[in-house]
């Protein structure tokens, strides 16, 4: 069976702390192991994704500061961004942020998943060329990786967007082998980034079961063409509220090792009423 996760839409439930705080706890005390949040650094008129039109005032809280803020009211639970737009990030000033976030909460950022964008006016807003953001996510993900590790000369590193030399980064991880960088997205090219460079890859919702199942495909071929171990690559799915524990079964059958859930809408008290009787369903926390 998957371990089962929840994401907390912080742009419809906002960043009210004694909202957070209460889901949170109560996911935890409900038996799910992560909670992920989304981001998004800017927002503009006429911004798409999909067939969904933004509202450009839709707030969307920083997701480093609101884990910080889970982790200092939770436990257990472990922290993740579903996902952190990494090309809109200085590698060496994030991995500083995501050390101290996994330090602080005794080892939590352990669900850190990426993604590319999807917004030309977003990457342009942060002076990011929107060709060239998959191929700074790479870059990012190897400068990441080498300042994380226990490396007595420091990291260094020489490529088309950064330039560091034998520059050290503290706190390290609690992880000698540093945090795992899941990739997020619904594309071949993400599929080919988690099969060469990811922990695990966790797809979008938009696709069909198998168009799904081949990118899934995709990212182990790649994997084992790059001399990595496919069954390392951990499998995160999006789930809802009503599904069976038929459903779940066959998403584990297809590799699934963690089913995602989005909060339930209503008060505070109907969202934990809801995550209850899930939780009671499948037998969580038991």
């Amino acid at each position: 069976m998957p371990t089962f996760a929840l994401s907390y839409s912080t742009p419809f439930f906002g960043a009210d702390p004694d909202r957070l705080v209460t889901v949170a706890r109560h996911a935890e005390q409900c038996g799910f192991d992560a909670l992920y949040v989304p981001e998004h650094v800017a927002i503009y008129p006429g911004a798409q994704l999909g067939s969904w039109d933004i509202p450009p005032t839709l707030p969307f809280p920083d997701p480093l500061d609101i884990l910080t803020f889970v982790a200092a009211n939770t436990e257990r639970l472990l922290l993740g961004t579903g996902v952190l737009l990494l090309p809109y990030h200085h590698p060496v000033t994030l991995a500083k942020r995501l050390a101290t976030i996994d330090v602080l909460s005794r080892g939590r950022m352990r669900l850190l998943t990426i993604g590319v964008g999807a917004l030309r006016g977003e990457a342009a807003a942060v002076g990011v060329d929107y060709s060239t953001r998959g191929r700074r996510a790479d870059e990012a993900i190897e400068v990441l990786r080498r300042l994380w590790a226990q490396d007595e000369s420091g990291a260094t590193f020489h490529g088309e967007f950064f330039d560091l030399e034998n520059v050290f980064s503290y706190p390290k991880p609690v992880a000698r082998a540093g945090l795992p960088i899941h990739i997020g997205g619904s594309s071949a090219a993400a599929a080919r980034r988690a099969g060469l460079r990811g922990d695990g890859w966790m797809p979008g919702g938009s696709l069909r079961d198998d168009e799904r199942e081949a990118l899934w495909q995709l990212v182990r071929t790649t994997a084992e063409r790059a001399d990595r171990d496919p069954d390392g690559i951990a499998y995160t799915r999006m789930g809802h509220l009503e599904m069976s524990t038929e459903q779940v079964e066959r998403l584990a059958q297809h590799g699934v090792t963690r089913v995602v859930i989005g909060a339930p809408t209503g008060e505070p008290e109907e969202q934990c009423a809801q995550l209850t009787a899930f939780a009671k369903r499948f037998g969580l926390g038991d």
